[in-house]
């Protein structure tokens, strides 16, 4: 482990592969964490048109501010506060807004390129990768996207074949080999969070 004020557990991993449950499920049980998602490090592109926006890769790390997430993993390693950018989905704009997220003894990182990125993973004192099958994935997807964000599911699918999946077997699942550890569907994450703070706590 790193010598530093907190420790931080990182969730890679499909989308909608189950990651983010886990993620909150360890933040659920933990009672003394914070929760650091890169969802809403993506850059703004409010100068673009919305049909320039929908041709975005948004599964590539380009489309994220890598800068700012990995400064803000920093600040909360040592303690210290960061202002979390607000991140629309629906739209693919910042707000304008801003959250302050505190530091905690256990910073937990959440996010499908999470261990892509080589700044971003030799931050993490323990790494996780979650996955399901493909199928699992798009389902899921095609629910929430239409639940949360508004999106058609014509729309939806299309994305997952020309970028989402493609950008998993390319960057997202390669990213597994520097895992610590390994979840697959199906698993039950409130089990799983309650191991994972088990074996932190012994660390």
């Amino acid at each position: 482990m790193r010598l530093c004020d907190s420790v931080l557990v990182g969730f890679g991993g499909g989308s909608c592969s189950g990651k983010t449950t886990l993620a909150r499920a360890l933040l659920e049980v933990s009672g003394s964490a914070t929760l650091l998602a890169f969802d809403n490090y993506y850059r703004d592109l409010s100068h673009m048109s919305p049909l320039e926006r929908a041709a975005v890769n948004y599964d590539h790390p380009d489309a994220l501010d890598v800068e700012l997430f990995i400064s803000h993993m920093d600040d909360l390693a040592e303690g210290k506060p960061v202002n979390v950018p607000e991140y629309d989905m629906s739209t693919h704009t910042r707000t304008g807004a801003s959250y302050q997220l505190d530091s905690a003894p256990l910073v937990i990182v959440d996010g499908i390129l999470l261990m892509a990125v080589k700044e971003c993973r030799e931050r993490l004192d323990l790494k996780i990768f979650v996955d399901a099958p493909r199928d699992v994935r798009l389902a899921r997807r095609l629910v929430r996207d239409a639940e949360e964000r508004g999106r058609d599911p014509q729309g939806v699918e299309t994305q997952f074949f020309t970028s989402v999946e493609p950008m998993h077997q390319s960057l997202v699942l390669p990213s597994s080999q520097y895992a610590d550890l390994r979840f697959d569907h199906p698993f039950d994450p409130p089990v799983a969070a309650r191991n994972l703070l088990a074996q932190i706590n012994k660390a």
